[in-house]
């Protein structure tokens, strides 16, 4: 599962997706042995992906949809690699065709909303979110509540922000993104004290600092000289968070 985003300060998220011609139309049901080699490929992506060797990753799924066209997991996972290329359209139409597959996809539905937030379809997005949080067999719920969180930030909606994080926070309460949400929110919202006092719990949780502060402001800095947008506030607001 591809990790982190827009409020992380450790990693960048997602993006994209190409030809959807590619995989329409196909209606035939995959035969077994053709779900074997499906699976197959399938997992040697999964491989690939998780190693970060993104191209190899991409042939792998598609000889997996070759195989079985209809086979969620890769439909899902070639929409991560689309994410991180970003083409965002694009691994939008691979998470609808996973879901199509699998309509209580609750990973696929988690995808879509990182999709539809990187679009700026707010309301679309909230939809995809709490679409995985109905599914009460739903793994890691905590991602999708993270997500909903940083959607209702972006959207300047900071009271269900705040809700999204601690909710998240309850699932796992060692899961550091939630507190760096929460720390922007509360700087946003005037609770200067309460964001620095959650900002240095994320750093403390967060595996790539372990309470490091001045690896964390380190890291940030040198973020800030390639990077823009709204991630690029995030991280000139964890700074000024660093002052209180």
């Amino acid at each position: 599962m591809i990790k982190k985003r827009a409020l992380l300060p450790t990693k960048s998220l997602l993006l994209c997706l190409l030809c959807a011609a590619l995989f329409s139309g196909s209606c035939v049901t995959a035969q077994p042995d053709q779900e074997k080699d499906s699976d197959f490929h399938y997992k040697m992506g999964t491989s690939y992906l998780n190693e970060g060797q993104l191209q190899t990753a991409f042939v792998e799924f598609q000889k997996a949809l070759q195989n079985d066209p209809g086979n969620k997991n890769a439909l899902n996972n070639l929409g991560l690699i689309h994410l991180q290329w970003g083409e965002v359209n694009q691994a939008k139409d691979l998470f609808l065709k996973a879901i199509a597959s699998d309509n209580e996809f609750s990973d696929a539905y988690k995808n879509l909303g990182i999709a539809y937030r990187e679009l700026g379809k707010w309301k679309e997005a909230i939809g995809a979110f709490k679409n995985a949080l109905s599914n009460p067999l739903y793994q890691f719920p905590e991602w999708a509540l993270y997500n909903l969180g940083v959607t209702y930030y972006r959207s300047g909606q900071f009271e269900p922000a705040t809700e999204a994080f601690k909710d998240a926070l309850k699932r796992s309460p060692s899961f550091s993104l939630p507190y760096y949400g929460l720390a922007l929110v509360y700087n946003k919202t005037g609770r200067y004290g309460d964001a620095s006092s959650v900002l240095t719990r994320a750093i403390e949780l967060d595996s790539a600092y372990k309470g490091d502060r001045e690896k964390f402001i380190s890291d940030t800095k040198q973020r800030l000289l390639v990077i823009h947008g709204a991630t690029e506030e995030d991280f000139k607001d964890y700074l000024e968070i660093m002052k209180y």
